[in-house]
């Protein structure tokens, strides 16, 4: 007689956002289940602001499944033991993720749709004509019905109006249509058992929440810094089959580094996605080109190599809305740059931004790079061309591959994008190129002695570059500050060889028009 070994092969669930789905399903599961207890035990009115494919919504499907009592898919997990599965609640999930807003008269109909279908799904007549009104009787009536306070799970609660976010006056229209629907909250407090809203961005409460004033904010809450995304211990607990044979420091390396003011954690989307393909590749970053971010970088004439450390308040943080949006704020609700560090005290909260993991720093630049100057051909081919010369030491070669960045720029678009204005410009392009290129740079580089304009810190040598931007004829005077500030020191220790870079640009050719360089 023989015997077959049956061995369970899970599945990675990427993209899957129904809790039901992943524990049915065969899927590998990171438990949260502690955070929703936690939640329900600790308040009732929350909001959760997280980049896009960071688990939110499946966080709010798993609150929902808990609330509708589903006790059989929580076996073997934290809330299985710690919720009271003898009651059942009434929920009202909306979406509004789930269909791209045209304009404010579309935006009415998918919420009509939402509120008609929840109804419909729990036998209920509405006969309200207004939005406003058929969301209250909603509620209401779920409440007489089923004599249980309810349950509202909102999710993407920002997307219509991101939807329409460059086109202003669009934009505000929608926002004040929300503003409506959320304000009704508040008054049907005794009928409402727990609510949840969760989104990319965080309006400030002024703009989109004065209606719903007592909601409770975990965006940057110590408690539930984990709530959504994988922490290292998770990682590699759950997935370890998967993670045999994989090299752990680089995949740290390369997608860890989310902070919401506790323990750092990968975006789930791209770590599973890697798990899957075995690659180091921007999986998150290629689900959505940033262009409105990048469009408002180069219009704000933002200076590139301040994204290595961008120091911001707690009110700057919040101050997201149609009419103001300040790129710093934007960079970090969309993930671009987290929390690396904070400083709470009697002057207030200041925050300390920077890129969360190579990934964000390497393919955001990339983008910046071929935007600043209109040629992602020329990124691309230079991109191989400048890691090489740069690990051969190859400094002549290193000057006309900037060179040749430079001279691909079309005059008409420093025209159409008055770069001529941007002093910082030349200096961000070069440091966006070299970071695309997935070389180590740090900008604003501080020493005891003042601040290197760019470093490139290799393994075994550092390159320390300064800029200037001249008139005709003038003097260079790059490599001489270089020299007189003594930068090196910093490296000594540290790098068999260390090159000092100073580069001139100029004003009138818009090009390198002096590019030495010395040996140390």
């Amino acid at each position: 007689m023989t015997y077959s070994i049956i061995i369970k092969i899970m599945k990675l669930p990427i993209g899957i956002q129904s809790f039901e789905e992943i524990r049915t399903g065969g899927y590998y599961y990171v438990d949260k289940t502690p955070f929703v207890a936690k939640l329900v035990n600790e308040g009732k009115y929350y909001f959760l602001s997280r980049p896009r494919r960071f688990g939110k919504s499946l966080f709010l499907d798993t609150l929902k499944q808990a609330f509708l009592g589903k006790k059989k898919l929580f076996e073997g997990l934290y809330l299985e033991k710690n919720w009271d599965w003898e009651r059942h609640y009434p929920v009202i999930h909306i979406d509004f993720g789930r269909a791209k807003i045209e304009n404010i008269e579309h935006f009415k109909k998918v919420f009509n749709s939402i509120l008609s279908k929840i109804a419909q799904k729990y036998k209920i007549v509405l006969t309200e004509e207004l939005l406003e009104g058929r969301f209250i009787e909603l509620v209401e009536k779920l409440y007489e019905k089923y004599q249980e306070k309810v349950v509202v799970l909102i999710d993407e609660y920002d997307k219509p109006i991101l939807d329409k976010i460059e086109e202003k006056k669009e934009a505000e229209r929608i926002r004040e249509e929300l503003k409506n629907y959320y304000g009704v909250l508040k008054p049907l407090d005794k009928y409402l058992k727990f609510v949840f809203l969760t989104g990319v961005s965080k309006f400030s409460k002024v703009s989109l929440f004065s209606g719903l004033n007592q909601l409770q904010d975990i965006t940057l809450s110590l408690k539930y810094a984990t709530i959504c995304g994988y922490t290292q211990e998770e990682l590699e607990r759950v997935f370890a089959d998967v993670l045999k044979d994989k090299d752990l420091s680089a995949i740290r390396e390369w997608y860890n580094g989310y902070s919401f003011l506790g323990e750092p954690v990968y975006n789930p989307f791209d770590i599973l996605l890697y798990l899957s393909e075995g690659q180091f590749r921007p999986f998150w970053f290629e689900t959505g080109t940033p262009e409105f971010l990048i469009k408002l970088l180069t219009e704000k004439h933002f200076f590139l190599p301040e994204l290595e450390e961008l120091i911001v308040t707690e009110h700057l943080l919040d101050t997201f809305d149609v009419g103001h949006i300040e790129p710093e704020v934007l960079l970090f609700q969309t993930g671009y740059l987290t929390v690396k560090e904070y400083e709470a005290s009697k002057e207030g909260v200041f925050y300390k931004l920077s890129y969360p993991n190579r990934e964000v720093k390497e393919a955001l630049n990339k983008n910046l790079s071929a935007y600043l100057t209109g040629s992602w051909r020329e990124v691309e081919r230079g991109s191989y061309e400048v890691r090489k010369a740069l690990k051969e030491g190859n400094l002549d070669k290193f000057e006309r591959i900037l060179r040749s960045l430079f001279a691909s720029i079309p005059y008409e678009w420093y025209r159409k994008n008055e770069l001529e204005r941007f002093e910082g410009y030349y200096v961000s392009v070069v440091y966006s190129f070299l970071c695309g290129a997935g070389l180590p740079v740090i900008g604003e580089d501080f020493t005891n002695k003042g601040r290197i304009d760019l470093t490139i810190l290799l393994p075994d040598r550092a390159y320390l570059l300064e800029f200037k931007v001249v008139e005709e004829d003038e003097t260079p005077k790059a490599i001489e500050n270089l020299k007189s500030k003594n930068y090196q020191e910093k490296y000594k220790e540290r790098c068999q060889e260390i090159y000092l870079v100073g580069i001139e640009f100029s004003k009138k050719d818009k090009n390198i028009s002096t590019f030495n360089w010395e040996k140390l």
